[in-house]
């Protein structure tokens, strides 16, 4: 029996893409469109060129990020517009007992600990060398007021449900993907690429969702976000938990009409070839009282 053909990354997002995969794919390998976020009350630059809103990132504000202001911190914070949208989906209190699952590089930490004058936010990234360059962030950009706001962590985000049950009122859960813009640029790594991958990553993006459910509190919310294309890392993730913990769950998205913005069956996705934003999934779950 010969064996038969593994599905090449062509192929399959062809089949999910169909038409639009080619003008899909060419916006994935043009250069990624960032945006300026002023941090914490600092003035917005001026700019001519805006996406969503914000100045776009480009030759006529290079270097903004590295000013400086009267107390030696950075006020504008380069990122994917995308990525505020994900953010500000969490609707924080400012009491909130907030959690961001795998925070670097900490931009939406930055977004989250704005709003929170009298609660609390977990960073956590189990990697070390990410985790340093969140702490340079925290160091770098946010008020000394702020940072007693702030509790830096390094754990397994799957521990969190069984060690911090019921603890939060909301959860940031950026999950680690596959992040076919990065695999698009890199050859070397776009070899290694497999339908398997992608649900190998989607069977651990599911544990830590299951984890963000056990340690959110009965009403809580948690937003799930990706920057991978793959249904399987996206929809499919968040429909196998409103399978299996439907007594649990119940899917709670966000009212929100942007350009470009697209419905999913369960969340929303943002893509480059219609918005120059992205790609960012991202769904919002509410946790059922007792």
């Amino acid at each position: 029996m010969t064996k038969s053909k593994k599905q090449s990354f062509d192929d399959f997002f062809g089949e999910i893409y169909a038409d639009r995969w080619p003008s899909l794919k060419q916006a994935l390998l043009n250069s990624h469109q960032q945006i300026v976020r002023p941090s914490f009350g600092a003035n917005p630059i001026t700019a001519t060129q805006k996406l969503l809103g914000f100045p776009i990132y480009n030759e006529e504000n290079r270097g903004v990020q590295n000013k400086l202001n009267a107390n030696g911190l950075k006020e504008q914070y380069i990122m994917d517009p995308a990525s505020v949208i994900c953010a500000q989906s969490l609707e924080l209190q400012a009491n909130d007992e907030v959690l961001d699952m795998c925070a670097a590089p900490g931009g939406k930490a930055l977004i989250i600990l704005e709003q929170l004058s009298e609660g609390h936010l977990w960073a956590n990234e189990i990697s070390q060398a990410r985790r340093t360059k969140l702490k340079h962030i925290i160091q770098d950009y946010v008020p000394l007021k702020f940072r007693e706001n702030v509790s830096i962590k390094g754990k397994d985000g799957a521990q969190y449900g069984l060690q911090y049950p019921n603890t939060f009122d909301k959860i940031l859960l950026d999950a680690p993907c596959s992040g076919e813009r990065h695999l698009l640029k890199s050859p070397k790594e776009l070899e290694k690429w497999t339908v398997k991958r992608t649900k190998r990553l989607a069977a651990g993006q599911y544990s830590l969702l299951c984890s963000a459910l056990l340690a959110v509190k009965p009403g809580g919310q948690i937003v799930y976000s990706t920057c991978s294309i793959s249904p399987f890392e996206n929809d499919e993730v968040i429909k196998k938990l409103l399978t299996k913990k439907l007594d649990m769950v119940e899917l709670n998205l966000p009212e929100l009409n942007l350009p470009g913005l697209e419905k999913t069956e369960f969340g929303y996705i943002l893509l480059p070839d219609k918005s120059a934003a992205g790609p960012i999934y991202f769904s919002r779950l509410q946790k059922r009282p007792n």
